[in-house]
């Protein structure tokens, strides 16, 4: 083992361990939080702008926070989205444009209606309220839900809130940012119901998937230098039987 290969051996064995250990702790450092957002900042009204930027993903911590905006809503673009749960029961969202700056929109869920007619009917009450009236609306900022292949049968269906989804169908989007999340509104709007949406539970400042990865880095370092010694001894059993047979056949 002392041999010049295996000091080499042991020596590059060394620098894959540091390189592992490197990782483990790289990942123990992201594992804990050090500076958590307090008990309920989420539920601290934050204006829309200071919390994301339009085509910006939402940060983990601030999924749910609640925020406020201004706009107007864009005649046209009052879509629903199907399959939308109130308190276990099922029913259906309306949506719409808000136009928050010259050129900048974001998706807001006004409502939530029990029936299709209900939503219909509420469309129509906000088509009519719609033209260049200034509202204020207070929601909690969700990220994306991602689009879904409609039903068979049934194209216009949106069964997620997504936003790529409801741009395709919104009109004036040329040159148009978008913000990525979408805004369910506190308060509904045209005979709607309120959107059931309770603050987010409080995240644990220990991700334990990190930890795991971080005691993964080191069982890997381990089994480099566990590698170099089996290795090693392997090779010192084989000299020491090869000189042993060595020896019996000149004996005989």
């Amino acid at each position: 083992m002392l041999r010049g290969r295996w000091i080499g051996m042991l020596l590059l064995c060394l620098v894959v361990a540091g390189v592992f250990a490197w990782l483990g702790q790289w990942q123990l450092e992201r594992a804990i939080e050090t500076d958590p957002p307090p008990a309920g900042a989420t539920e601290q009204v934050r204006p829309l702008a200071d919390v994301v930027a339009p085509a910006e993903y939402l940060p983990e911590p601030l999924v749910g926070q609640r925020v406020e905006t201004s706009g107007t809503w864009v005649g046209g673009d009052f879509l629903i989205v199907s399959s939308r749960f109130n308190d276990d029961v099922e029913g259906y969202w309306v949506t719409g444009q808000l136009r928050v700056a010259d050129r900048t929109s974001i998706a807001v869920a006004i409502g939530w209606a029990p029936d299709r007619e209900t939503a219909d009917a509420a469309i129509a009450e906000l088509e009519a309220e719609a033209a260049g009236t200034e509202t204020e609306v207070t929601g909690r900022i969700i990220s994306d839900e991602g689009p879904s292949v409609p039903p068979r049968g049934e194209p216009d269906r949106m069964d997620r809130m997504s936003t790529a989804a409801l741009l395709s169908r919104w009109h004036d989007t040329e040159q148009l940012d978008v913000y990525r999340p979408y805004l369910a509104a506190t308060e509904a709007e045209a005979g709607l119901v309120d959107i059931s949406s309770p603050a987010p539970e409080e995240q644990s400042p220990v991700n334990w998937l990190n930890i795991f990865y971080a005691v993964e880095w080191a069982i890997f370092a381990g089994f480099a230098f566990y590698l170099w010694y089996r290795l090693a001894k392997d090779a010192w059993e084989r000299e020491v039987e090869e000189f042993d047979d060595a020896r019996g056949a000149e004996s005989a």
